[in-house]
């Protein structure tokens, strides 16, 4: 259902507000260049820092600027089951194709409470779930074996995988075969997972080069592998640029190098030190992008 490259879209700011224009650009922008989703409110859109409000209106205007033509999965996620419940039900009344539901963070549920979330949240709100994975920030590892529990759940379709591992992914799909999608939650960890069975990337560096993920993407697909790994050599300085500091710190400066947003960002996240913004611009300028 969900498949290729999704693109992770910014929160852009301007004077502390959320900047509606701004956002409705980068989405044509992301169309334009091939993007196959948006997912609006997830960590790189600093749902963290949003207000309930804001939260809301993002997906609503993600939904009206996207008039059908790609799907949106509206990041509804929460360590407390109840608001991802009502995050996921606002989702689906302003019109969103699907969800993102990251796994509870600091609550650090044990596999059986994160079977129970899932579980509860895809009864609740009748939209597809794309389950989302990823211990780095959460400090918890869904196992496959709760993955494979999940995907007994009939719309949950989906997983982005962040866990770093390749190994872990190839358990997944051995566990659940064709049950469920699974999409890359590591942009440099793309060709590889699709070597084992993913079907595409919820990617961060799509903000900055939505045709080149795209490009990779379908390259893997049609079974063209070298230029499938061409293309994973030519973004890969980018892959490592966009993580110098916290996600999105970088993302949002390279944007704000390439003009299209104000680059402001809400505390605790801070602007990109100086050393690694003249890093990450070289890395743009040698791309072409500045």
């Amino acid at each position: 259902m969900f498949t290729g490259s999704i693109v992770a879209i910014v929160t852009p700011f301007r004077n502390g507000r959320v900047d509606e224009r701004a956002l409705g650009d980068l989405i044509e922008f992301q169309i334009a260049n091939g993007t196959d989703g948006i997912v609006p409110c997830g960590t790189t859109g600093e749902s963290a820092t949003l207000s309930h409000e804001e939260h809301g209106r993002v997906i609503e205007c993600t939904v009206e600027a996207v008039r059908r033509r790609v799907p949106v999965i509206a990041g509804t996620g929460s360590n407390s089951t109840d608001e991802a419940i009502a995050l996921a039900r606002h989702a689906k009344s302003a019109g969103a194709d699907g969800i993102l539901q990251i796994t509870p963070y600091y609550n650090k549920p044990t596999q059986e409470g994160l079977f129970r979330h899932f579980k509860a949240v895809a009864e609740a709100v009748d939209l597809p779930v794309v389950l989302y994975n990823i211990p780095g920030r959460t400090s918890v590892n869904m196992l496959p074996s709760t993955v494979a529990r999940v995907a007994g759940i009939r719309n949950i379709v989906a997983i982005k995988e962040g866990s770093g591992s390749v190994q872990q992914v190839s358990e997944i799909i051995q566990a659940c075969g064709d049950r469920i999608t699974v999409l890359s939650g590591d942009d440099p960890l793309t060709l590889p997972m699709m070597a084992v069975g993913a079907k595409g990337v919820i990617t961060v560096t799509a903000n900055l080069v939505p045709a080149d993920m795209a490009a990779l993407v379908d390259a893997f697909a049609a079974g063209r592998l070298d230029e499938a790994k061409r293309l994973h050599y030519k973004l890969y300085p980018l892959f490592t640029a966009l993580f110098y500091e916290t996600n999105p710190i970088p993302v949002k400066e390279g944007l704000a190098m390439m003009g299209k947003i104000a680059g402001e960002l809400r505390l605790p996240l801070c602007p990109l030190a100086k050393e690694n913004r003249e890093k990450l611009a070289r890395v743009m300028k040698e791309y072409g992008l500045i």
